[in-house]
């Protein structure tokens, strides 16, 4: 499905369209789109400074509220400056009230290749796996705008999947390939569905991605395990790879409840 999540309105507002309706429910924003985005600001925003040796290295995202398809803007500041360093901060407001709140590291570039290892095993190349249609299980705009490739049969909790989609994240804007990859890993919670969503509700509250390599190319692929407890807690883990291999993890917390 080709199109866009978001048209830009003015330097720091936008609105979402129609594929970034959600899976819980389609009146309200999927995360996933959003997130890319935030990454696609700060880039925007550090583009202006000019190349300063330093790479995102972690991002953390706090889901303040539901976001509704409305218009919203995203502001930016530096928390943390420094020249091997840095902390940055994106709110995304909507309707009047913080809806996201976003925190990136970014540290410096260095040569450490002869001290490089540690990757988990790679995934099978995308192109060898046959399409999986996710809106049979989630409706929504956003999951019907992605090409996902199944790796082996999902069992309950557990799944490796690739994911991709031909929809920009803003109309008429280019992105780099960071920005396109982190607008797909919440995708992981619905990859590993543990209970039918139609009986339990499992959203994520959060996601932190870590990165000990800048991912390239159109292909995300989750390594994931859905792990519920016994008090209303649950975890979402992934290890996440571009077509190259491993480069990093991401994790979410869940809130359950049962549809009654």
């Amino acid at each position: 499905m080709t199109g866009h999540y978001f048209e830009r309105h003015g330097e720091t507002g936008y609105a979402p369209t129609e594929l970034t309706s959600g899976a819980w429910s389609t009146s309200e924003q999927h995360i996933s789109p959003m997130n890319g985005l935030i990454l696609h600001a700060l880039e925007r925003r550090l583009a202006e400074r000019g190349d300063d040796g330093l790479a995102v290295s972690r991002l953390s995202v706090d889901i303040l509220g539901v976001l509704t398809m409305d218009p919203f803007t995203i502001d930016i500041e530096v928390v943390r400056p420094g020249r091997t360093i840095e902390l940055l901060e994106a709110v995304v407001t909507s309707n009047g009230r913080p809806a996201v709140r976003a925190r990136i590291w970014r540290t410096a570039v260095q040569d450490t290749a002869e001290v490089a290892g540690g990757e988990a095993p790679p995934l099978p190349d995308p192109e060898t796996l046959k399409p999986w249609d996710m809106t049979g299980v989630w409706p929504g705009g956003y999951v019907a705008s992605l090409d996902v490739r199944q790796v082996g049969a999902a069992e309950p909790g557990r799944a490796r999947a690739w994911a991709t989609t031909a929809a920009s994240l803003v109309a008429d804007e280019p992105s780099s390939d960071l920005a396109r990859v982190i607008g797909l890993v919440d995708t992981a919670n619905g990859l590993a569905v543990r209970r039918p969503p139609e009986e339990w509700l499992f959203p994520n509250v959060d996601l932190t991605v870590h990165l000990f390599r800048t991912p390239t190319g159109p292909w995300l692929g989750l390594d994931t395990t859905v792990v519920f407890g016994p008090g209303g807690l649950g975890t979402t883990a992934s290890a996440l790879h571009d077509e190259a291999g491993h480069f990093g993890f991401a994790h979410q917390a869940l809130t359950l409840r049962a549809r009654r």
